[in-house]
């Protein structure tokens, strides 16, 4: 069962597992807003055991900020100044086949395969770069207002996440906003949403500091289930405050989901959400 209590400083499931939610309406960049939401948001939120089906190594010096396969390769974006890359990973040994280093003054954020390019976010200089896929050369740069947290694609458009219940669709190729939902859980907007994967019609996104992920509608914003990751979370020797879990890749080739952290030393192949 899974019980929602308000309280002073944000929504507490349960006993441990909490959710932020947003205080007040959020001031963000005029765009297209959702469109009246053709069924309620769910009385009822399934909550999901993660279930760990197989274990790989990972690089415990990245600060993960965006992971995704691309035509069956991994790409992982990673974070802090003067260390923030772009790189392939090799899936068996965790280690960097090829990558290339944001300058220094950038702060790496999300990312996620568009065609033959990356595209990748930095956090609070309002830069995106698009890079050549098979060479990992900058061909581009695109800029957005507020900050850049996590970034997915459906196939249609880019999805982006600021840190705000907002998430927004932009052209992949002009980065123009062209609509944003407001993720809200039973009626309650949600905030620091993180890394994003766009996996069979929805969109799972962690929460930053949580150990879980949301499952989300894309029409209309509704979180319509939870994965549950403490008891993964748990057996990950970090020390570090800021090592949390952020990362989810799907690979479409295989049809397996992977989650890791920031500087965890292991990527975790989990089971596909029951579907809802």
């Amino acid at each position: 069962m899974f019980r929602l209590i308000i309280a002073g400083r944000g929504i507490i499931a349960g006993a441990a597992l909490a959710i932020s939610v947003a205080a007040a309406p959020v001031d963000s960049t005029p765009g297209q807003s959702q469109t009246s939401a053709p069924a309620p948001a769910p009385a009822e939120v399934p909550v999901e055991a993660a279930r760990i089906l197989a274990t790989h190594p990972h690089d415990p010096s990245a600060f993960t900020q965006g992971l995704f396969f691309a035509d069956g390769a991994l790409f992982e974006s990673t974070g802090q100044h003067g260390e923030s890359v772009v790189r392939e990973v090799d899936l068996a040994t965790g280690k960097a086949k090829r990558e290339v280093r944001l300058p220094r003054e950038y702060f790496g954020e999300g990312s996620t395969g568009w065609g033959d390019t990356i595209i990748s976010l930095t956090w609070k200089h309002g830069t995106a770069f698009r890079w050549d896929r098979r060479t990992l050369r900058q061909i581009g740069t695109f800029s957005y207002s507020g900050e850049g947290w996590g970034l997915t694609q459906d196939g249609k458009s880019l999805i982006l996440s600021d840190g705000t219940p907002e998430l927004r669709f932009l052209d992949p190729k002009s980065f123009a906003e062209q609509r944003r939902i407001t993720v809200t859980y039973q009626g309650r907007p949600i905030r620091r949403l993180n890394e994003l994967e766009y996996v069979r019609g929805e969109i799972l996104a962690n929460i930053w500091h949580q150990d879980l992920i949301v499952r989300i509608d894309p029409a209309s914003g509704f979180i319509t289930g939870v994965i549950d990751l403490r008891d993964l979370a748990a057996t990950v020797p970090v020390s570090d405050s800021e090592a949390v879990l952020n990362g989810i890749a799907y690979d479409d080739k295989s049809g397996k989901l992977y989650v890791t952290g920031k500087n965890w030393p292991s990527l975790f192949e989990i089971a596909l959400p029951t579907a809802n």
